[in-house]
């Protein structure tokens, strides 16, 4: 392979351990970030260049691990993009709230990627680098599908960041999203599902039996607020968080989110995205609102509403 930047042998202590699992230790790197350094051709075992399929492989004691060029992610830096336009929604001590149009990503996966919401808050408040997880997800507080629209809220001093990430952690966030989905819905409910992820890259959640490995219970309440017949527009709230919750959700009732690729129905309407939007999120003194986006104001008035 090229010439390698960093190397690693592997102790006795550390026999058995799984290669994804050893790098994301060394590395400091999520395994996420380990699945792309493997797949891209940046790691080799005892000299020979390994892939994807070695994530799991267990390690023997004497093994040398080669990782070229890899920069561990909390120290790369976001581009400061101004170009991206920012809206603040609120802000205050340690904290700021921004308005996420749909189709633009919360942060960079690449240094060298630009035109995220990150890219943009960096140029106007660049003591958020190293805040959190640093690196890249700098101030990153949660997240939203690239698109998903509405409230986002970000931490801009690093004991704020601890306070909300336990917030979230012990569910103590309100959120509130509005989604138009396809059909007549009425009523409301609270809904408890059992879910997990069974793809990556692009992601895939799908509902499982309770006691399906890697299975997580998730919570959340639904109002319908609206119906013309062919959509309605429903509110949300959810306990918890879980990739993809309330997608996953609003599909196994039968009235996925209008415009959602990988859950929607076959003869849906169409519509320019998935029509969900965070419309507000609150914690103690933090209390942000979010104006649907004119894209949905749009598919709105399409139905009737």
């Amino acid at each position: 392979m090229r010439k390698s930047t960093r190397s690693f042998l592997v102790t006795d202590s550390e026999a058995g351990s799984r290669l994804d699992r050893y790098l994301s230790g060394a590395l400091g790197a999520s395994r996420a970030q380990v699945r792309k350094l493997l797949a891209r051709g940046g790691v080799a075992l005892d000299e020979q260049v390994v892939g994807s399929s070695a994530k799991g492989l267990p390690l023997a004691a004497g093994s040398r691990i080669e990782v070229a060029s890899f920069r561990p992610p909390a120290s790369q830096r976001p581009i400061p993009d101004p170009e991206v336009p920012l809206a603040v929604l609120a802000e205050g001590h340690g904290w700021i709230a921004v308005e996420k149009p749909p189709g633009t990503p919360v942060h960079p996966l690449a240094e060298e990627e630009r035109g995220t919401l990150l890219n943009a808050l960096i140029a106007r408040s660049p003591e958020i680098f190293g805040v959190g997880e640093g690196g890249l997800r700098s101030g990153v507080v949660h997240r939203l599908d690239v698109e998903t629209s509405g409230a986002l809220l970000f931490a801009t001093r690093e004991d704020r960041w601890g306070q909300l990430r336990e917030a979230f952690r012990r569910r103590r966030v309100h959120k509130r999203y509005r989604a138009i989905v396809v059909g007549e819905l009425a009523g409301d409910q609270d809904l408890v599902l059992h879910l997990s992820v069974t793809r990556h890259r692009p992601a895939r959640v799908r509902v499982r039996p309770a006691d399906a490995p890697g299975s997580r219970r998730t919570a959340l309440h639904w109002r319908a607020v609206e119906s013309s017949g062919e959509a309605t527009l429903v509110e949300v709230e959810p306990v918890t968080g879980f990739l993809h919750q309330i997608r996953v959700a609003l599909a196994h009732l039968g009235h996925p989110v209008l415009g959602d690729v990988v859950y929607g129905a076959d003869g849906a309407p169409d519509a320019p995205r998935q029509m969900l939007h965070a419309a507000a999120i609150g914690y103690r003194e933090i209390e942000v609102r979010s104006p649907d986006p004119p894209d949905f104001r749009a598919t709105l008035r399409r139905f009737g509403f």
